[in-house]
C-alpha cells in the first residue's frame, strides 16, 4: 500500500521542516510519498518529498495534491502537526481489515514542547467540557468508533473514493473537511473510522486572541452548516454553547423585565432557573478542571481553564448564532 501524504501550507515553516517531514520519514514499514503545496516554489531537498507551489485555499491545494498523488491512500496532515512513529502502520492495518472503510481519522494531541499558553488551549480541546459537541475524541484518545465528520489535521482517505466526489469543495474554509466527509458517508455510503492509535501531535493556538480567533471561525461555520448540512451539524452538542451564551445574556434581562411588570412569581422562576443552570455549569467546570489536573499534573493550567472554558464557550456560542442567522448567500463571501 502506497500512501500519498499531502501537506498544504502558505510557506515552509520551521515546524514543517524540522518536525512534520522528519517524523513522516521515520515511519517504519510503510511506502509513501510526501507532497508539499506552499504558495511559492521552494527547494526542500528532502527524500520522498515533492513541492508543487500554488496560490489558493487549503482546499485548492489539497485538490492539486490529489491530482499529483500516486498512492492508493491519500493522507492529510497540517503543517503544524507531526505524526507518531506508528501512524502509517496503524492506518494501513485498519484499511486492510475491512474493504468497507474508505477513510480514517485519529486524535491530535498537544505536543509536549508547546508553550504554556498553547498548552492551555490544548487542554481546552482535550477536556470533556471544553471540547463539548466538537468531540473530545478528536483531541484525546478514546474508543474506536465510526464517525461522519473528521478534520484534515489527521485524515486518511482512499484516493478512488476522493475522485468519485471530486475532491474538496473550494467554497468552504474552515469546514471543507466537514463537506468532504458528508459526501463520503451520505453520498457514497462509505465508512470513516476513528482509530485512537493513529496519533498526530498538533500545535495549538496560544491563549487568548489566537485561540479565540480560531474558535470563532469554527463556531460561525458550524452555525452556517446547521442549515446547509444538517446530517452532520444539527447535533445538540454544537448548540449547547449557543444556548448557554443566550441564556447568560437573556436571563437577567427577563428577570428585570418581569420584576418591572410586577410578575414576581415568573421573575422568581426565571431567577431560580438561571441560578440553577449557572450552578450546574460551575460544578461541571470545576470537575473539568480536576480532570485536567489529573491528566496534566499542572495546577496553573487547571486553574486558568476555569476562565478559558466559559470564555471560549460564550465566544463560540455567539459566533455559532451569527452563522445560524446568516443568509446562505453569505457563502459567496467566505
Amino acid at each position: 500500500m502506497l500512501f500519498s501524504i499531502i501537506i498544504p501550507c502558505q510557506r515552509i515553516s520551521s515546524c514543517l521542516r524540522e518536525e512534520t517531514i522528519p517524523a513522516i520519514l521515520k515511519q517504519k514499514g510503510a511506502k509513501f510519498e510526501i507532497i508539499v503545496i506552499p504558495d511559492q516554489q521552494t527547494n526542500l531537498g528532502l527524500p520522498k518529498t515533492s513541492v508543487f507551489p500554488q496560490l489558493g485555499s487549503p482546499s485548492q491545494k489539497r485538490n492539486l495534491g490529489l491530482k499529483k498523488a500516486k498512492g492508493e491512500v491519500v493522507v492529510f496532515i497540517d503543517d503544524d502537526a507531526y505524526p507518531s512513529p506508528d501512524w502509517l502502520k496503524n492506518i494501513a492495518q485498519n484499511f486492510k481489515k475491512s474493504l468497507k472503510i474508505a477513510g480514517l481519522g485519529g486524535p491530535g494531541l498537544t505536543p509536549p514542547q508547546d508553550s504554556f499558553w498553547a498548552k492551555i488551549s490544548g487542554w481546552f480541546w482535550a477536556s470533556p467540557l471544553g471540547s463539548g459537541g466538537a468531540g473530545q475524541y478528536r483531541n484525546w484518545p478514546q474508543k474506536k468508533r465510526l464517525v461522519d465528520d473528521y478534520p484534515t489535521f489527521n485524515l486518511a482517505v482512499k484516493k478512488e473514493v476522493l475522485k468519485k466526489i471530486g475532491g474538496f469543495s473550494c467554497q468552504f474554509w474552515p469546514g471543507e473537511d466537514t463537506k468532504l466527509c458528508l459526501d463520503l458517508v451520505y453520498q457514497l455510503g462509505k465508512k470513516i473510522i476513528y482509530d485512537p492509535k493513529s496519533v498526530v501531535f498538533h500545535h495549538r493556538r496560544k491563549i487568548f486572541l489566537p485561540h479565540l480567533k480560531q474558535l470563532g471561525r469554527y463556531g460561525y461555520h458550524r452555525g452556517l452548516f446547521v442549515k446547509l448540512f444538517p446530517q452532520t451539524s444539527r447535533k445538540i452538542g454544537y448548540f449547547l454553547p449557543a444556548l448557554f451564551s443566550i441564556g447568560l445574556l437573556l436571563g437577567p434581562i427577563f428577570y428585570w423585565l418581569l420584576s418591572g411588570l410586577n410578575l414576581g412569581l415568573w421573575a422568581s422562576l426565571i431567577s431560580n432557573a438561571y441560578l440553577f443552570c449557572l450552578g450546574l455549569y460551575g460544578v461541571m467546570l470545576i470537575l473539568n478542571s480536576f480532570w485536567v489536573l489529573g491528566k496534566s499534573k499542572n495546577v496553573a493550567i487547571a486553574f486558568l481553564l476555569l476562565v478559558v472554558v466559559p470564555m471560549s464557550h460564550v465566544y463560540y456560542g455567539f459566533m455559532f448564532v451569527w452563522g445560524l442567522i446568516a443568509r446562505k448567500d453569505q457563502l459567496k463571501k467566505i
